[in-house]
């Protein structure tokens, strides 16, 4: 079997990050345009993650938001983005390393992109060696969620905005089922 020295597989996933990156960055300086909002699912455990202890405790493995009709102070770096968003009626502040998120969808125009653990924790074997992109397919958030849906409110702070808590996201190895199909890297690589 021949080695992988150049890890496809991880470049592959900086790529398709840089393009959460970009959505994000062009979300955070113009809104969003029509129908689009956004699912992210991220590993509440990662390093870099910023989350206050409530909202730890209630998701202490993963957490999915909604940006969609009300967020603020969104901040997008090379390396993370930050937002505002309101859960229970309580404002928070989230930081979250591109690194680690491990959904990103777009359900507007039925598109999504799903990744692996970050390669320091496939070296561990916490995490399976898996970067997978969803295409032209509809993502839905489980029957009871209750996302947090955010949109930009212009500069101006809202006292108390309305959106709900989010919930923990399907499982990620299960494609949803709209008639997409999820095309996973792994299934080219030799084992």
């Amino acid at each position: 079997m021949t080695v992988d020295y150049i890890r496809y597989d991880i470049l592959t996933q900086d790529a398709l990050r840089s393009v959460v990156q970009t959505v994000l960055a062009d979300a955070a300086a113009k809104g969003l345009p029509g129908e689009h909002h956004f699912l992210i699912s991220f590993d509440t455990r990662a390093d870099g993650v910023v989350l206050s202890p409530r909202l730890k405790a209630q998701y202490p493995k993963e957490m999915t938001i909604v940006l969609q009709h009300q967020f603020w102070d969104m901040v997008v770096t090379d390396d993370r983005f930050e937002v505002g968003l309101s859960f229970s009626g309580i404002p928070e502040r989230l930081v979250v390393p591109f690194r680690a998120i491990r959904g990103f969808a777009d359900p507007s125009v039925q598109f999504g992109l799903q990744f692996s653990a970050s390669p320091d924790e496939d070296e561990a074997g916490e995490a399976a060696p898996v970067a997978s992109e969803t295409l032209t397919t509809a993502v839905h958030p489980p029957p009871e969620a209750k996302a947090t849906t955010a949109k930009p409110d212009s500069g101006k702070r809202a006292a108390k905005p309305s959106a709900k808590a989010a919930a923990e996201p399907e499982d990620p190895d299960h494609a949803p089922d709209a008639g997409g199909q999820v095309v996973r890297l792994d299934r080219f690589r030799k084992k």
